[in-house]
Parts: C-alpha cells; structure tokens; sequence
C-alpha cells in the first residue's frame, strides 16, 4: 500500500490515520477488535467511507468494547441496521456480534485478543488468513491482510521512505522482530 504514502500525508482523514495509526502495535484488545470490525465492513467500499463513519461506528458499537458488543441480541442488532449513520450490512453487523463473542472466547482462552495473536506470530499471510477464516465469520485475504498490517502484525503499511516508517519501527511492531 505505497499509495497510502503519497496519498494520505495532508488528506483530513487518512493523514491522520496514516500518520498516527496505520501500521503501529495495537496492544489494547477492544482496539484491535474495533480494526477488524471496521476491516469487515470496509469490504466493498473505500477506507475514506470508513474513516468519515468512524465515530459513528465508535458509538453504534459502544465503544468496540468487546463485552458489550458480544453481548448484543436482537434488539441491538435492529438498531445497527437501522442506524444510517454506518453500514447496514446484516452479514457484516452479525459478523461484529459473532466475532465479538469470538475474542471473548480467545480472551478466556489466552488471557486476551493480543496474546492469541502473538502466540501464532509469525505467520506467512496465507497462514493467518486460514486460521482466522477458522477462528472468524466474514474474514477473507485482504480483511486479513489489513487488519494485522494496520495493527503491527503484518510488514508493509508504509514504504521505507515514509517518514512514519521509523516511528512505526521505534514502536517495535512484531513484524520488525523478523529483523533483529
């Protein structure tokens, strides 16, 4: 994703993002939750659609806090569907719910999302997108790709050239330990 590089540096939403997130560690477990959701509901629209509904995400989803959402029932799900203000995908929204019911389960398991994906890092993109295909609803290649590249797990958010390349690199994500 070079592209980003060129592109984001200035721009209202992605440079922010670019500059302050995309490619740097995520450790807290309703972060990285709230990366693969809006991964998930990316799928089929641009990156800019999801950082201008961002906030409205963060609301609808209460926070992305991984209990809550998995504690959703019917009533919350209508409500999401009904809710203008992000996407209105009942696969994607029932994937969410489900998923979030998923990081509990591996938050039990493991002691939280972030240990589990450590635990099988690393691992050739192939790999990853076969385990979370077993581990998750709604998970393809480039759900899978984005999500772990955007969370540190995963080499190549910026080019080399980007200044934000050696901040992401002094944040130590797991991908750079290959390096050492």
């Amino acid at each position: 994703m070079s592209d980003y590089c060129d592109l984001a540096p200035g721009h209202p939403f992605h440079g922010p993002y670019h500059d302050n997130e995309y490619g740097f560690p995520v450790t807290d477990d309703d972060a990285l939750f709230e990366r693969l959701v809006l991964e998930i509901n990316q799928a089929g629209l641009s990156w800019l659609t999801m950082l201008k509904k961002r906030s409205a995400f963060q609301d609808a989803f209460d926070g992305f806090v991984v209990e809550k959402v998995a504690a959703y029932e019917d009533r919350e799900r209508e409500r999401l569907l009904s809710d203008a203000s992000i996407i209105r995908n009942r696969l994607k929204i029932d994937a969410a719910i489900h998923n979030a019911g998923v990081v509990q389960a591996l938050q039990r398991e493991h002691g939280s999302f972030k240990a589990w994906l450590d635990l099988h890092h690393p691992l050739p993109l192939e790999e990853w997108v076969r385990l979370f295909k077993r581990t998750f609803r709604f998970t393809g290649p480039e759900i899978v790709n984005e999500m772990l590249m955007s969370t540190g797990y995963l080499p190549g958010a910026h080019r080399d050239d980007c200044p934000v390349q050696q901040r992401i690199l002094a944040a130590a994500p797991p991908w750079a330990d290959s390096l050492s």
